[in-house]
C-alpha cells in the first residue's frame, strides 16, 4: 500500500470505526472504477462512509435523497429555455460529481433508477439528443435499504448487477461504538478534521495504474473457473454473468495494487469474491426455503475451487 492510499484509509478511519474491511473494500471498488451499493439498515454510517471518502480524497460531492416524487430530470439534468440567447440551455443534474450519493434508491420509481443506472454504465447522460460526458473519476456510492423496508422498491437484479461491489457496515462492535462517542465529545464532530491527502489528478493517475496491473493466464483462468461454478451450481437458479467476471478481474487489480503489487495473485481474488459476486447470485425456490444465502454459497464455491500456484 502506498502512502497516499494508506492516508486515505486512515483518514476514514477516524470517522468509521471498527470498520476497517469495509473502508478497504470502497477503496478497492473506486480504485478499480467501478460503483458501491451499500446495502444496511439506516443510520450505520453510509452517508458518513461517502462524505468522508470525497473529502479526503479532494472528490467533488453531490448527494440525492430518493424519494418517489424524484425525476430522472433531477438526475440527469433538462434543457429551459433561455431568453437572451432565444435558445435551449442544458441544466446539468444532480449526478454531474466524481462521487455521487443516491441515497436510499430504491425509494425512487423505476424510472429514475433506470436514469442513474445508464449513467453508472454509460459513464455520459443524453438529453434532448445532445450527450454529456460526466466528470472523471466518477463513482455512485448508493444505499438500499433490507427487504420489507416501509416504502421501498428493490432495484431489480439486471440493474444490480450493474455494481462493482455490494457492501454491508452491520452495526459496531461495543467497543467501536464506544469510540464513536468519545470522538464526538464536547459538541465535536471528527468529518470537521477529516485532512484532504490527494486531488481528483491523483485518483485518476492510480485508477490507471490499477488497470495496468497484470493478470497472468493461469489467474485468469482461476476466475473463470470461479465463475462457471456459479452457473453450475445446484442452489443457484443464476450465476455470475460475463460483466461479474471482468468485474472480479478489476477489483482483484486493484486489491494487488493496494497490495503493493503490479501483478494479481489467487490470495488477490479470493480477498474480492464475495462482495463482487454474492449480489449477483439468484437462489433456487428450495435453497431459500432452506434459508441459504449467496453469499454463504459464494464462500464455499471459493473454498471448493483449488487456487493456482503461480
Amino acid at each position: 500500500m502506498n502512502q497516499i492510499t494508506e492516508s486515505i484509509i486512515n483518514e476514514i478511519k477516524t470517522v468509521v470505526c471498527g470498520k476497517d474491511t469495509v473502508v478497504a473494500q470502497a477503496l478497492t471498488a473506486i480504485l478499480a472504477g467501478g460503483h458501491i451499493l451499500m446495502e444496511d439498515v439506516p443510520g450505520v454510517g453510509k452517508t458518513t462512509l461517502a462524505i468522508a471518502f470525497s473529502k479526503t480524497m479532494g472528490l467533488n460531492y453531490g448527494r440525492v435523497q430518493f424519494t418517489p416524487d424524484v425525476l430522472p430530470s433531477d438526475i440527469t439534468g433538462f434543457s429551459i429555455y433561455d431568453q437572451n440567447t432565444n435558445t435551449m440551455k442544458y441544466q446539468p443534474g444532480a449526478v454531474f460529481h466524481n462521487l455521487f450519493l443516491a441515497d436510499e434508491l430504491n425509494r425512487a420509481s423505476t424510472r429514475t433508477q433506470s436514469a442513474l443506472l445508464e449513467a453508472m454504465e454509460e459513464g455520459n447522460v443524453t438529453v434532448d439528443g445532445n450527450t454529456y460526458i460526466l466528470p472523471k473519476p466518477f463513482t455512485v456510492i448508493a444505499t438500499q435499504n433490507p427487504t420489507g423496508a416501509s416504502g421501498t422498491s428493490l432495484l431489480p437484479d439486471s440493474q444490480i448487477d450493474r455494481f462493482m461491489v455490494r457492501l454491508s457496515i452491520g452495526y459496531p462492535s461495543p467497543e467501536a461504538e464506544k469510540a464513536m462517542l468519545e470522538s464526538r465529545k464536547n459538541g465535536e464532530n471528527p468529518m470537521d478534521s477529516i485532512r484532504k491527502v490527494c486531488d481528483v489528478n491523483a485518483i485518476i493517475s492510480m485508477q490507471a495504474e490499477v488497470n495496468n496491473v497484470f493478470v497472468h493466464e493461469k489467474v485468469a483462468d482461476y476466475i473463470v473457473e470461479l465463475m462457471n461454478k456459479t452457473r453450475e451450481h445446484k442452489d443457484l437458479a443464476r450465476g455470475g454473468s460475463p460483466r461479474a467476471t471482468l468485474a472480479l478481474t478489476q477489483m482483484a487489480k486493484s486489491c494487488a495494487f493496494l497490495n503493493g503489487r503490479n501483478y494479481v495473485v489467487p490470495s488477490d481474488v479470493a480477498k474480492v469474491f464475495v462482495p463482487v459476486i454474492a449480489h449477483r447470485l439468484m437462489l433456487t425456490p428450495e435453497a431459500e426455503v432452506n434459508n441459504r444465502h449467496a453469499a454463504q454459497i459464494a464462500q464455499e464455491i471459493l473454498k471448493d475451487t483449488v487456487a493456482p500456484k503461480i
